[in-house]
């Protein structure tokens, strides 16, 4: 009977260390992990004594879920058969990708309330003299196609068009319609052709009802955007398929790389020179400036933890983005991400319009996107985020006191619905 008590009681710790490996293997390779971490997904917020932000895995709610319902508020209007007038709008993009979104929204309105033919711009390279096509960067059959019907568009004019002594004139931001019948109507009746450009000056972006004061950024909730710019913007401006595919390469090196946070990565606009002039300047001196060591301590109090996955827009390693690393070790730029046979076809680490393409994509397809200073750039990835949901934008220069409640530093474009994107949808 001794015998038979000793086999039970054996049987009984064997199956109890069998049943506890069982979890072990069920808790370290099965079960979803446990993230404190910022997400599209997370909805609940509760500030620990120490205001770190810990977020519970949700799939409605939440501070931002409310944007991602938003539809379109402008059609592509039906074909019709108006008389196209005789003449050209022929226009140059920067190197600046966030410049793009501006430029060719003014230039489809003009073209449109003119009835004039849309001349398919060059893109000024980094280097003086240098400029690439319009398709080298940008989906050139897609444009085309989705503005058929609207304006006509052209690759090349005929040739009589392009030796005439062209017009130039610039146009504000956000040209409306009562200004193009006013002011620019009347010149191209008389000249055929114009060389658009786009004011985009600091004293214009005010103009344009961006208005910065100390300590917040206040924009005008009135601001409607031409549903022919929305036309442009949102519905015809996409990526040529070989660099979009890079895109979508390094955005799902980040995601692999953020495997402790579900997939989920920040994008942190930080230019290092940038940064450091505009804290110099006269225009920023009301603002709050911010080193990497500082921005880093920001993510950290807000809840973002040691193993979170941060991309920079800097070009190549900085020595003062050191601190920055030291506090999130998985931080990377895009020459670290790049795959090794792209590097050198798109010019990586030589300050090129590819950097800056990337840079630009990569933060509108975040999952959380910061901004460092107020900027053009800032304007319009939160206007590519607002269309595709992705409405996570957390502004450091919102809240000046010590506390760190997410909620006091999500973007106003977002809490307040103040951006010009929002026009566009409904």
């Amino acid at each position: 009977m001794a015998r038979d008590v000793r086999q039970v009681v054996a049987g009984l710790l064997t199956g109890s260390m069998l049943i506890m490996f069982c979890n072990m293997v069920k808790r370290d390779h099965f079960d979803p992990i446990y993230v404190e971490n910022l997400s599209v997904q997370y909805d609940l917020i509760k500030v620990s004594k120490q205001s770190l932000i810990k977020l519970s895995d949700s799939t409605s709610g939440g501070i931002w879920r409310e944007n991602l319902s938003l539809k379109l508020c402008w059609r592509k209007p039906l074909s019709t058969n108006e008389e196209q007038a005789k003449g050209y709008i022929f226009f140059t993009l920067t190197d600046n990708p966030e410049d793009h979104v501006t430029q060719i929204a003014d230039a489809v309105v003009v073209a449109k309330y003119l009835g004039a033919t849309l001349v398919l711009p060059e893109i000024i390279g980094t280097k003086t003299g240098h400029k690439r096509q319009f398709g080298d960067i940008y989906d050139t059959k897609r444009f085309m196609t989705s503005l058929d019907g609207t304006i006509e568009v052209v690759k090349d004019p005929p040739m009589e068009a392009s030796n005439v002594n062209i017009t130039n004139i610039k146009v504000p931001l956000m040209v409306t319609k009562d200004f193009i019948a006013s002011k620019i109507q009347p010149i191209f009746k008389s000249k055929g052709s114009l060389m658009l450009s786009t004011d985009l000056s600091f004293s214009t972006l005010a103009k344009a009802k961006e208005i910065i004061k100390k300590d917040n950024v206040k924009i005008d909730q009135n601001v409607k955007m031409d549903p022919y710019a929305c036309l442009a913007i949102f519905g015809a401006l996409e990526l040529q398929q070989e660099l979009n595919q890079l895109v979508s390469t390094m955005v799902g090196t980040l995601r692999s790389l953020s495997y402790k946070t579900n997939g989920q990565f920040v994008a942190v606009d930080m230019k290092v020179e940038s940064l450091a002039s505009m804290c110099k300047g006269n225009v920023m001196k009301s603002k709050h400036c911010f080193n990497a060591k500082e921005i880093a301590e920001f993510l950290k109090k807000i809840g973002f933890q040691r193993h979170a996955t941060i991309y920079l827009t800097q070009s190549g390693w900085h020595s003062s983005l050191d601190d920055f690393r030291k506090i999130f070790p998985n931080t990377f730029t895009k020459d670290a991400i790049i795959p090794a046979y792209e590097k050198a076809k798109y010019q990586i680490t030589k300050d090129s319009e590819f950097e800056k393409v990337i840079d630009f994509q990569i933060c509108t397809q975040a999952d959380v996107f910061v901004p460092t200073i107020s900027n053009l750039f800032y304007t319009n990835v939160v206007a590519k985020r607002i269309a595709s949901g992705k409405t996570e934008v957390l502004d450091p220069t919102q809240k000046a006191s010590s506390s760190f409640a997410v909620v006091d530093y999500v973007s106003p474009y977002i809490s307040k619905k103040s951006h010009w994107a929002y026009s566009c949808f409904c």
